[in-house]
């Protein structure tokens, strides 16, 4: 079965695709403005000086089989195939994902049955580990395939750090105390809750 992934953090190959879709539309852009100018009856020249498209069509019209040797050919046969191999995983990557749905986890399977986990039951022993630490006003779990996600509200703001490590750690010993798989914890502060609440008078 393939692993299942949540990803938070965008790539950067994301930010290449994009980049190279913009660069596309802009070609594609003034295309289309060159041929709305000539559509719309402004003279050649009047065209050529503000988009250029003419020097462009006469440098590719003059380009014979004489202007390239085998040294260029070999580089544009490899700019071509580097460009292919490039654009196709870049569209690979950006094909969508769905999430698949999570599935209860297999500890042990014997001849006379097996041991099945609930992913709701780990993510409850995820949270009851959190809310017993001092500063934790609530906490959140979300199990994975290959990561277990925890978000905890803090009831004060001070010593952030150390309350995330210390849910963390708890988290893994309590995984490792039940016999089931130590997974990655990702500990997430969601907010902040005082435990006390004041009355106004």
């Amino acid at each position: 079965m393939l692993r299942q992934r949540l990803r938070s953090k965008g790539s950067g190959l994301a930010f290449a695709a994009k980049a190279l879709v913009v660069l596309l539309s802009l070609l594609l852009i003034w295309g289309g403005l060159v041929v709305l100018l000539l559509a719309l009856k402004v003279g050649p020249d009047g065209v050529q000086s503000v988009t250029g498209y003419r020097s462009v069509y006469d440098f590719f019209r003059g380009l014979g089989p004489g202007d390239f040797d085998a040294s260029t050919r070999a580089i544009l046969a490899g700019a071509g195939i580097l460009a292919l191999l490039t654009c196709g995983y870049l569209a690979l990557k950006q094909l969508p994902r769905p999430y698949l749905a999570r599935h209860e986890l297999n500890l042990s399977r014997e001849d006379h049955g097996e041991v099945v986990v609930a992913p709701r039951a780990i993510e409850r022993l995820a949270e009851t580990v959190a809310e017993r630490r001092s500063g934790v006003a609530a906490a959140s779990g979300r199990y994975g395939t290959d990561d277990l996600t925890v978000d905890v509200t803090l009831a004060r703001p001070r010593d952030i750090e150390g309350a995330l490590r210390g849910v963390q750690a708890a988290v893994r010993e309590a995984l490792t105390d039940h016999g089931l798989p130590l997974v990655a914890v990702n500990v997430t502060v969601t907010g902040y809750r005082s435990k006390a609440r004041r009355e106004l008078s």
